[in-house]
């Protein structure tokens, strides 16, 4: 999103606020007037003015219909209501983080239907507040005029920044990243870095760099947070962290982003313990040694050791890492990987979580970029076949949670997301590309049976569209983007 201000704009604010201090604006406007968003042109621009017009929601109450009007070309949004009669009444909402609230953008342009009309229209608002980096969407509400009922359209937006499926849903995932925190959401923490990595695999995958903003400003706002550095005592958490930097890295080339990655990888070495006979532990405080820890780094020491001139010491922690993995039994019989080890050092036997079958992969590809033993891509051949085709995460040849629920406001809504990205960064290793055809399966499913008008999905890909939030968007734009880089 440009940030640019034009003279046009400049003029336009000059007036509005000349015309406000002569009263010239009914009171309507002058309780608005201080959020008056400016982007191609200012608030409060009449209709006639658009040069496109398209109506994706709507909305009817007493014989009433209630329409979102959007002008794509300009980004810029107003409602009408019709069929009615004089005194209805009809506004806009705007909402900056996905229509979670909009308290600072409710009823604009609230007006009412004048006698002799059967309807009627409000002026056009901006869709998104460029100068602030505001990602918005609006909905349309009305009532008749002897009623107190009120309803309103579903929330939407735009086409700007979504011109594509999977930019569509990274300005979705964009709407909920909170911009006083840098975090997303209900601002989580591992959950955040997924996240990040989506957005910055989506610039890389769509070409589209509106949202680069976000990883400086994530950066900033965290670094010092916790143990400093995006560490912390659970040790998952900060590999996470250690390869969204490591992503942030390859699209800027800034080397801070390579330091904090290497200082979290450097934090998970001090805790690989003898226990089970290596291993990083989960936590500080627990010994537990599972999966999704081992793997994460797995993957970000091969991954330094790809990006750092003459290394020989990530190298090595990341041969160490796997030849203890591949040993330590949580790999069962049909070729998945169970969540970790018991207190006797076997497999515990608990879910094969998604994330747990894609992020080994993603190691894996890493290390043979790093060694150039075929071997390691046989072996995640071996692994990836048989995650593809599992009934226990596939339902009709689409990926499946085991017990997959219908909210997206926990830590299993971002675990496909982290299975379809180690599934992808696989296949670009493979000549033949066999998987792609599966993760185009994903892809198509998602935007067919699991999204709303805003863009926003949910957690089953196949539908029902049950519910939605920023982990299942985050894992609905990695299969996305998946499916364009394959």
């Amino acid at each position: 999103m440009s940030a640019r201000v034009r003279p046009t704009q400049v003029l336009t604010l000059a007036l509005a606020l000349c015309c406000l201090l002569l009263g010239l604006v009914p009171a309507a406007s002058k309780a608005h007037a201080a959020a008056a968003v400016c982007n191609n042109y200012c608030d409060a621009r009449d209709p006639a003015a658009a040069p496109s017009e398209r109506v994706p929601v709507t909305a009817s109450i007493y014989s009433r219909t209630i329409q979102l009007h959007i002008d794509d070309n300009d980004a810029m949004g107003w409602a009408s209501i019709g069929n009615g009669n004089a005194g209805d009444e009809v506004w806009l909402d705007r909402s900056f983080d996905g229509g979670a609230t909009w308290g600072s953008g409710s009823k604009l342009g609230d007006t009412t239907t004048p006698a002799g009309n059967g309807g009627w229209r409000t002026l056009m608002y901006n869709v998104d507040d460029w100068n602030s980096n505001g990602v918005g969407a609006l909905r349309a509400c009305g009532k008749a005029g002897d009623r107190p009922e009120i309803a309103c359209t579903a929330w939407a937006r735009s086409n700007w920044n979504a011109w594509s499926s999977s930019t569509a849903a990274a300005t979705g995932l964009m709407m909920k990243w909170d911009r006083g925190t840098g975090l997303f959401g209900g601002n989580g923490w591992w959950t955040a870095a997924n996240a990040l990595t989506s957005v910055i695999d989506n610039v890389r995958t769509s070409g589209m760099p509106s949202y680069t903003y976000a990883v400086s400003r994530t950066y900033d706002l965290n670094v010092n947070a916790r143990e400093g550095q995006f560490r912390n005592d659970y040790l998952d958490d900060t590999g996470w962290w250690g390869l969204a930097w490591v992503d942030a890295y390859d699209l800027t080339g800034d080397s801070r982003y390579l330091n904090t990655a290497r200082a979290d990888a450097d934090h998970m070495f001090a805790y690989w313990t003898s226990k089970c006979g290596g291993g990083v532990q989960w936590n500080e405080t627990n010994a537990y040694k599972n999966a999704i820890t081992n793997e994460l780094y797995l993957q970000l020491n091969a991954a330094l050791h790809n990006r750092i001139s003459g290394d020989t010491v990530y190298l090595g922690r990341a041969n160490s890492e796997w030849n203890w993995f591949q040993a330590s039994g949580m790999i069962n019989s049909s070729h998945l990987v169970n969540d970790g080890l018991n207190d006797s050092c076997a497999n515990n036997g608990q879910p094969t979580w998604t994330y747990n079958q894609g992020v080994i992969l993603g190691g894996l590809s890493e290390l043979y970029r790093a060694t150039g033993n075929s071997a390691l891509l046989t072996t995640a051949r071996t692994l990836a076949n048989a995650s593809t085709s599992a009934a226990a995460i596939n339902s009709g040849g689409v990926l499946h949670e085991p017990g997959e629920g219908d909210a997206c406001d926990n830590d299993g809504a971002s675990f496909k997301g982290a299975y379809v990205r180690g599934l992808r960064d696989l296949d670009k290793q493979l000549s033949d590309r066999p998987y792609s055809g599966y993760l185009d399966t994903q892809a198509n499913a998602a935007h067919t049976h699991d999204r709303n008008a805003l863009d926003v999905y949910g957690p089953h890909w196949n539908g029902p569209l049950t519910g939605t939030g920023y982990g299942c968007q985050q894992s609905a734009l990695d299969a996305l983007n998946a499916s364009e880089a394959t």
